[in-house]
């Protein structure tokens, strides 16, 4: 099936499978390979990535879901400068670890902080 988007401010069209998870598009199809697989049950948070300016799990959410939708990565965020300041304070603290799940911990925490905090 044709799914059509915006990701990162760019509009793209892809050719999926109905039930293609929208962290597969994302990595394979467009190659932004900041979004990560880690548990494919939407525990870790690895895959994190922002549609409609929600952040969603990207292996729970299927690529078809996103039709017309706003897509955000990290690659889109980090890029604009939109969370530098996030960034320096993850690097400032040492909370970057392996670094393998910061990119959904950043996404988390931009919206974290945009909502003022935990509810």
């Amino acid at each position: 099936m044709a799914v059509a988007f915006t990701i990162n401010g760019k509009a793209e069209s892809v050719d999926v499978d109905a039930n293609t998870p929208l962290l597969w598009v994302v990595r394979e199809h467009l190659k932004l390979t900041g979004t990560k697989f880690g548990c494919g049950s939407g525990l870790c948070g690895a895959c994190t990535v922002r549609v409609n300016g929600v952040i969603v799990r990207g292996c729970l959410m299927l690529a078809a879901q996103c039709d017309g939708a706003k897509v955000e990565t990290i690659e889109g965020v980090s890029d604009t400068g939109q969370i530098a300041d996030l960034q320096a304070a993850f690097e400032k603290r040492n909370a970057l670890q392996c670094g393998y799940c910061t990119p959904g911990m950043l996404l988390t925490a931009q919206e974290l902080l945009a909502r003022g905090g935990v509810p």
